[in-house]
């Protein structure tokens, strides 16, 4: 069965409560006393650049379909936040769940206490909590935020939830002639564990959405013939990886993760991790009624895709199969490899402890799992060369907090000039990339797939005393 088909509503036996959890716990009641429920009087000295309410909500994905689900100011995906690279932001969060949370701010390179990762040192917002954080937006480009909760193995909290939602911060200078941008997120819901071949367990789901409505059931993308259309995608999802596809046009990438290529290729389908961003232009020059969306059958029928619609067209959105998907990172770098050398080499062994029939694997990262993992210690402003070595038979969507790295190598072919948070770590394939240590503080690094990172996937990035 596909990982996104109808199947059976999760079950909480299915998944063993990992380590995360506990440490997540023990450390949520030592620092819930930052965060305690707030008189009228706390912030009337100024009001907020924006307000973040996490509450429970009814959200309709399709006709007569609705999802109980955690969200962002009652929308999914919540509001769009834009901001100015330089210019500080305040930003109030108000917890109305019944347990504690907490907000991440993906990509941002900001204090760890602000930064929305209890391993860090943010605190969790408590029940009924409150808090202010303010941070001075940077880099520039397509980030997100969304909750740093463990979900174990309660399949509505964490990421499987609807809380994410999009970050644009104002770059300094126009990223390229575009006649208008759309901002979309790719999401699945009521997902459940299911047996691998292996015996082992993953997570599936029965239906995909794109900003929060499945395929046909949210308004279409209005274009007129002869637009250019920015758009801004964020794989959204706990687990999966995304192929997307207009047939008849293509994709020219001008982005990723927010951070501007040295080259921009155009590809026809494009290839997103889980956390990972792509913003690309699409000249409109093929008239007619389409379906932007997953290139597996079986996702895109199970909702993943909008409708993208021309001036005066109209009927049956139409979708033509691809002749092969090919991603490759190295295209959108420079030319010229990486010449200079790195100052010290971290080896990341990734790997997977199985569990036996019926539980999901423990993941390693040098023989050891979240929270026993030996932390990576840095050398500021030393160039580090991370050595992401995948020893598994999963791909691995690796995430950075607070720093942005280089690729200079993918399976030894060299690279340059693309600068990323997460990337991609094929099943055992060596991905290598160099990290200028310049953002002091705890950093989490992790596997940005919910079970992985749950089951052990993480470990700390900190900074030598000097």
């Amino acid at each position: 069965m596909h990982p996104l088909s109808p199947g059976p509503a999760a079950t909480g036996s299915a998944i063993a409560a990992p380590d995360r959890r506990m440490f997540l716990r023990h450390a949520a009641s030592a620092g819930a006393a930052l965060l305690l429920p707030r008189g009228p009087l706390a912030f009337a000295d100024a009001p907020p650049d924006y307000t973040l309410e996490i509450a429970e909500i009814d959200w309709e994905i399709a006709p007569k379909k609705k999802i109980r689900t955690a969200a962002y100011n009652g929308q999914i995906p919540g509001p769009l936040l834009r901001m100015t690279e330089g210019r500080p932001v305040t930003i109030d969060i108000v917890n109305r769940l019944t347990h504690p949370e907490i907000v991440h701010w993906h990509g941002q390179w900001i204090p760890p206490e602000v930064d929305g990762a209890m391993e860090e040192g943010t605190p969790m917002i408590p029940p009924g909590g409150r808090t202010r954080i303010t941070f001075t937006p940077r880099p520039s480009g397509l980030h997100w935020y969304h909750t740093h909760a463990s979900a174990g193995h309660d399949l509505k909290q964490g990421l499987y939830t609807g809380q994410f939602g999009m970050v644009w911060v104002e770059p300094r200078a126009n990223p390229g002639s575009y006649d208008e941008q759309h901002f979309l997120a790719l999401h699945e819901w009521e997902p459940y564990a299911a047996s691998s071949d292996d015996g082992s367990m993953e997570i599936r789901y029965a239906h995909g959405t794109i900003n929060g409505h499945k395929l046909g059931s949210g308004e279409p993308i209005r274009v007129r013939q002869g637009q250019r259309v920015l758009f801004h995608i964020l794989n959204a999802s706990a687990t999966l990886t995304h192929w997307l596809a207009l047939p008849g046009h293509t994709f020219q990438v001008i982005a990723l993760d927010g951070r501007p290529v040295p080259t921009r290729a155009s590809v026809p389908a494009l290839r997103l991790g889980p956390a990972e961003r792509v913003s690309c232009i699409v000249e409109m020059n093929h008239p007619g009624v389409w379906t932007l969306g997953e290139a597996a059958g079986s996702l895109r029928s199970a909702g993943m895709g909008i409708v993208v619609e021309y001036a005066g067209q109209s009927g049956t959105p139409r979708w033509n199969e691809l002749d092969a998907l090919v991603w490759d990172y190295r295209v959108f770098g420079d030319a010229i490899p990486v010449s200079y050398k790195a100052d010290v080499a971290v080896p990341l062994v990734f790997s997977s402890k199985f569990e036996g029939h019926g539980g999901m694997d423990r993941w390693l990262i040098n023989g050891k799992s979240f929270p026993e993992s030996d932390p990576v210690i840095l050398q500021r402003g030393r160039r580090h060369r991370l050595i992401f070595d995948n020893r598994s038979k999963d791909d691995h969507p690796v995430h950075l907090h607070r720093h942005a790295f280089e690729l200079v190598s993918m399976q030894g072919a060299p690279t340059s000039g693309i600068h990323k948070d997460v990337v991609i770590v094929k099943a055992n394939s060596r991905v290598e990339a160099d990290l200028v240590a310049d953002n002091p503080g705890l950093s989490l690094f992790h596997c940005h797939q919910q079970d992985h990172m749950d089951a052990g996937f993480m470990t700390l990035f900190q900074y030598a005393a000097i």
